[in-house]
């Protein structure tokens, strides 16, 4: 999906799974209703805590599965910014990142704003599926 998806029920959310041929369960739901309503990049630990805010319990492996299920499907890109975590970001059209090294927080960049040129040949039997281009941030040093 683009980011101008719109999630307004957990009946979007089911059509949405379903669309990519993931059975909504009410885990599945919860999780991807979270992805797309905060319309910004979250870590599998941000995810976790967010889903169990609330009294509901959601195991860390359900969440770190359903996670990578929607990320094969397609539903949400994984975006490795940082070794230490993968984010997932919602919107799925063709884009870029700033990634600020302190606060670690992912800023979409337009695809438009970014011109990739003089890549290597492609090795034998390859063809091009993209380019992800992250751009890291540091704040200069206080005086």
């Amino acid at each position: 999906m683009d980011k101008h998806t719109q999630i307004k029920s957990d009946a979007d959310v089911a059509v949405l799974l379903r669309a990519h041929g993931i059975n909504p369960t009410s885990q599945r739901v919860i999780i991807t209703r979270i992805l797309f309503t905060r319309c910004t990049h979250l870590s599998a630990e941000d995810v976790f805590r967010l889903v169990n805010a609330t009294d509901r319990r959601v195991s860390k492996a359900t969440v770190y599965n359903t996670l990578g299920l929607l990320a094969d499907k397609g539903v949400v890109r994984e975006v490795i910014a940082d070794p230490s975590r993968i984010f997932y970001d919602p919107n799925t059209a063709p884009h870029h990142h700033f990634f600020d090294v302190d606060t670690g927080e992912l800023t979409d960049i337009s695809a438009d704003q970014i011109h990739v040129s003089g890549l290597p040949p492609l090795p034998t039997g390859a063809q091009l599926e993209g380019v992800d281009v992250i751009v890291r941030l540091r704040p200069f040093p206080k005086a």
